[in-house]
């Protein structure tokens, strides 16, 4: 673990992390309504919000990534994040067109995987303050991942518990956005 910490972080860094985190709440929130909103079967506008989630997470990835040092441990996740999350919205295209279900497996996939790396982020990130909810918010993903494949195999999978998902994700994002501000301030 000790490869992957920084020796410096720029003092921008959680600046830009405050707004891009702010983003990804109001997203996270206006994401998971439509979701939610439209739900209860698989068709050609939940699919595309499905599909949107995890390239909007590509952009996020790439935004973070651009705040830090090189050098610094984060970055490195990150990528693993990108790639993650590139090959998550292939996979649900193609799940789209074999049902709840597939989604859910994918999903889940994709929730266990990013989970772990956002709780790493988070953890060599910890000095920036405020990290915490990111740890919280990586190892729930990881649990909710593999309540997502639980699901998938039971009669009546629905896509509403996605919508809460990402809701509650995106409120580990406001609270850590909120954290690194005072952090920000108090430097």
């Amino acid at each position: 673990m000790d490869t992957l910490v920084g020796t410096t972080t720029p003092s921008s860094v959680p600046v830009t992390l405050r707004k891009l985190y702010f983003v990804r709440f109001a997203f996270a929130a206006v994401w998971a309504a439509l979701l939610f909103a439209t739900a209860g079967t698989l068709n050609p506008l939940s699919a595309a919000l499905l599909v949107v989630y995890p390239l909007f997470d590509v952009a996020c990835a790439v935004v973070d990534a651009r705040s830090v040092d090189t050098n610094a441990g984060p970055v490195r996740g990150l990528y693993v994040n990108m790639a993650l999350s590139t090959l998550t919205g292939i996979g649900l295209v193609a799940a789209a067109t074999s049902g709840i279900p597939a989604v859910l497996r994918v999903w889940g996939a994709w929730a266990v995987t990013a989970g772990l790396v956002q709780l790493v982020v988070g953890v060599v990130r910890r000095r920036l303050g405020g990290q915490w909810a990111m740890i919280a918010g990586g190892a729930i993903s990881v649990l909710a991942g593999a309540s997502f494949f639980a699901q998938a195999g039971k009669d009546g999978a629905t896509l509403r518990n996605l919508a809460g998902y990402a809701f509650l994700g995106g409120a580990f994002f406001l609270v850590s956005a909120l954290r690194l501000k005072r952090t920000a301030e108090d430097a």
